[in-house]
């Protein structure tokens, strides 16, 4: 089994991921050791949802999944980077290629790109 450092961090570890074709970082979430555990098991990117409290498999609702290519691990076994196959082509749930679609610009933030969906449609309550 895979040791990583959970209790350094307070049980949560960040999770870079990584489209494994272009290098384009998609986004960040947490992982807690369940949610590593689940990743490795399934090869489903699967995540802690620091709000809700639980875990979350990425794309269950809106289909935009990601498929784990390869998973590298720090130097210190505290943060993990997985490379995905981001099924559906949006990891934002803002409907954005990834969460990383703000640019500063001078004191305001640009929006980079448009949104691939709607999220209004695709997280109905």
């Amino acid at each position: 089994m895979i040791e990583l450092d959970f209790e350094k961090t307070g049980g949560l570890l960040p999770a870079i991921a990584q489209d494994w074709e272009s290098g384009e970082v998609l986004m960040l979430a947490y992982m807690n050791a369940k949610a590593w555990q689940k990743t490795l098991e399934t090869g489903m990117a699967t995540y802690y949802s620091r709000s809700r409290k639980t875990l979350w498999v990425k794309g269950l609702t809106s289909g935009n999944t990601q498929k784990v290519k390869e998973i590298r691990v720090d130097c210190d076994k505290d943060t993990i980077l997985l490379k995905v196959e981001q099924v559906g082509n949006a990891a934002c749930h803002t409907g954005h290629r990834s969460c990383f679609h703000l640019r500063v610009a001078g004191e305001t933030l640009a929006v980079e790109g448009e949104p691939l969906f709607d999220p209004k449609e695709v997280y109905r309550s």
